[in-house]
């Protein structure tokens, strides 16, 4: 029987480490290091200065944050041009902004082809927010305003809206703010309205109600464009067949500063070099990580668990005023995604808190603040953030923009006077401030002061100051010049057309849907409303003898026009509808009239037109203008028309009324009006929507 191997052993012979010769000849046993033998480098050593150097890491730490050993406002701040959220700091989210990501999600590997260097800071920005944005859902139609006592103001007095608004969301409904001050555009010929934003600030997605917003009266920017995705594709371009444009000079090309998109790089990134905002105190330095974290949570869209994130904090850290900024940041978020005022008035009323604690940094003091007034604006507490502002230029009284905001708040409760005021202050300490000159010149327009206004308005545009690039100064400024007799009114007209603000340097509306066909003058069978047509003309009597027992001087209700549109004589309106919505008390005095026009709703339901009738005295002479919007077509039916001297101009054709007969033309295109006879000139305006906008869009366009 073999004997049995022993191969522990055995394996302990295999490991045994063989002899090596030495240079000498002897052999010497190669030495294997155990983990306690000596003369090695122990893994507890090791252990030991591991933990040494890590504590020292650490307290090193603390002693730079604490002592401030390191100005991080001046190593950080050199990233200030890519902080894309605004929320003070550079981040894994600013880095995907700029590398074409939108916050949450990678973007399309197409759309970085471009390059970083490719693309201006400012425009990364715009992009971001554009991407970021929260789509709206379908709008619902705000309420319009009671028509009662409001026919002492055309629809075309909106024109009159010059004043440009910070960015304002359109995601909420706000309150009915008539118990605390009634809109002053609506009632007050020389007040501005300013938007958006811009009313279609432009508007509409509807689902916010619109009659009591800054920046959602008719023409801010959003509406626009949303006025613009809303509309289908035109079949056919159709250009208005009228006359030529008055020629303009080669030689008038007004030296406009560049935009923003006009300027070199070099000159983005300077501005983009602007001081960093210092938002954290030197306490909340040594928190900036949980604040860091809350924020990140805010920007990625997760607005629910930021605002717990951030009461979190607040109830740790009650005397933080971050912390209590990102929780109302965190809040006004969360009311835009809930469409709730009730959340954004719990927004603003922390903004406040945030300003008003202690060891608050001014940068966050002015931010938090701005940030108030604009919510308060949204939600149509115009003098709510009338004080707001106030409290602001108050704390940093060198600052003009805030200054020029306070302005805007003035115009926007109809406080002209106030805001010359404060216009006045401003350009007396800066005197080229071009946004200060465009408004203090609509001012002095407003007051009827043309010829003073001009210089204003002109050196303004011209300046090129942020704010200053808007189509109602454009508007203005040539409207001035009209009335002073000077035909370089037509060359501002067409600087504004190439700017983009206007169809044409005859069709000048402000509050526009793209594609629409636009030609200056109508046929009963181009509008498609052959009926309603029919029936003015087939019962126009009817309607002249309603009309003529409401002229009885003893019980006169037409009620002088007060837009100043007349160069001179006296023109009188009596409105049965107003924005779609029927003036009862008027329809009692003309039933037969109002039961005639109640089976067409293109007419009573047009919430950016008219139904009323006109009288026209004669030596009567209206300035040349247009109409705010492209979204409708006026109807004029003679009731008593003398033989001679009354005429109408639409672009470079004029015409003349007819009793019993239907006048139709688009009046956004430039039209003027003359009555030279002996006798009074009396008309029925039926206003109806155009043609080809959807019923959708019927539905929710925003009222003017």
């Amino acid at each position: 029987m073999a004997p049995r191997k022993n191969f522990r052993n055995q394996a302990k012979k295999e490991v045994k480490p063989a002899a090596v010769v030495n240079k000498n000849g002897v052999k010497a046993e190669a030495t294997v290091a155990a983990s306690g033998g000596g003369g090695g480098f122990s893994g507890t050593k090791i252990f030991t200065w591991f933990m040494v150097l890590a504590l020292l890491g650490v307290w090193s730490s603390v002693a730079v944050v604490w002592f401030d050993l390191v100005d991080y406002d001046n190593v950080i701040g050199k990233l200030s041009a890519y902080d894309a959220d605004g929320d003070g700091d550079f981040d894994v989210e600013d880095a995907k902004v700029l590398l074409d990501e939108s916050p949450g999600e990678v973007a399309s590997k197409k759309n970085r082809t471009k390059g970083l260097k490719e693309r201006p800071v400012s425009v990364v920005l715009r992009e971001a927010k554009e991407e970021s944005a929260v789509k709206e859902p379908d709008a619902v139609p705000p309420p319009d305003d009671d028509v009662d006592g409001s026919q002492n103001t055309d629809v075309e007095s909106e024109i009159q809206a010059a004043v440009s608004l910070p960015p304002i969301s359109d995601d909420f409904i706000p309150d009915d703010s008539r118990d605390e001050a009634t809109h002053p555009y609506e009632d007050e010929n020389d007040a501005i309205d300013t938007k958006g934003e811009l009313v279609e600030k432009a508007q509409p997605q509807q689902t916010v109600e619109e009659s009591k917003q800054y920046n959602d009266q008719p023409g801010s920017l959003e509406t626009k464009e949303a006025e613009a995705e809303s509309v289908p594709e035109p079949e056919a371009d159709v250009e208005p067949e009228v006359e030529s444009v008055p020629e303009l000079e080669a030689e008038f090309v007004p030296q406009l500063k560049e935009n923003a998109e006009d300027q070199p790089k070099d000159k983005l990134k300077e501005k983009a070099k602007k001081k960093k905002p210092k938002l954290l105190n030197k306490f909340e330095k040594t928190i900036k990580t949980e604040i860091d974290a809350a924020e990140k949570l805010r920007k990625k869209g997760k607005v629910e668990e930021a605002v717990r994130a951030f009461e979190t904090l607040v109830l740790q850290y009650p005397q933080s005023p971050r912390c209590r900024y990102g929780k109302a940041l965190a809040e006004d978020g969360l009311a835009e995604k809930m469409l709730s005022n009730d959340m954004l008035q719990k927004a603003i009323a922390t903004y406040k808190e945030a300003s008003e604690l202690p060891n608050a940094t001014p940068d966050l003091i002015k931010a938090t603040l701005k940030k108030r007034a604009e919510r308060q604006q949204f939600l149509g507490r115009m003098r709510g953030a009338l004080a707001t502002l106030e409290k602001l230029v108050q704390i940093f009284p060198e600052d003009v923009a805030l200054k020029n905001d306070l302005g805007v708040a003035h115009l926007l409760i109809g406080d002209n006077k106030s805001a010359k005021r404060v216009y006045e202050e401003v350009l007396a300490v800066a005197p080229s401030d071009g946004f200060a000159k465009v408004h203090y010149g609509f001012i002095l327009k407003s007051e009827n002061k043309i010829a003073e206004s001009i210089p204003f308005l002109r050196d303004g545009l011209e300046s090129g100051d942020p704010g200053t690039d808007d189509g109602r100064f454009y508007f203005h400024l040539g409207d001035a010049l009209q009335r002073m007799g000077d035909d370089s009114a037509y060359k501002w007209y067409e600087r504004g057309h190439q700017r983009g603000h206007f169809a044409s340097v005859w069709q000048r509306s402000l509050y526009n849907v793209d594609g629409l066909k636009a030609q200056p003058w109508w046929t009963p069978k181009d509008t498609g409303y052959m009926d309603l047509v029919k029936t003015l003309e087939r019962n126009w009597r009817i309607i002249r003898d309603e009309a003529l027992s409401v002229m009885d001087k003893t019980t006169s209700l037409f009620v002088p026009e007060e837009e100043n549109l007349r160069e001179k004589g006296e023109w009188g309106q009596f409105t049965l509808w107003q924005q779609g919505k029927k003036a009862g008390e008027s329809c009692r005095s003309v039933p037969k009239t109002c039961g005639l026009l109640e089976r067409y709703p293109e007419a009573t339901g047009c919430k950016r037109g008219q139904i009323k009738f006109s009288v026209m005295q004669p030596g009567t002479h209206v300035w040349p203008h247009t109409g705010p919007t492209n979204c409708r077509l006026r109807m004029h039916l003679g009731l008593v028309i003398p033989k001679t001297g009354c005429k109408i101009r639409c672009t470079n054709d004029t015409r003349a009324w007819e009793e019993g007969k239907v006048l139709i033309f688009d009046d956004s295109f430039e039209h003027e009006v003359w009555q030279d006879a002996d006798s009074y000139r009396l008309i029925f305006i039926v206003d109806v929507w155009h043609p080809e906008l959807t019923q959708y869009q019927r539905q929710t366009l925003s009222p003017i």
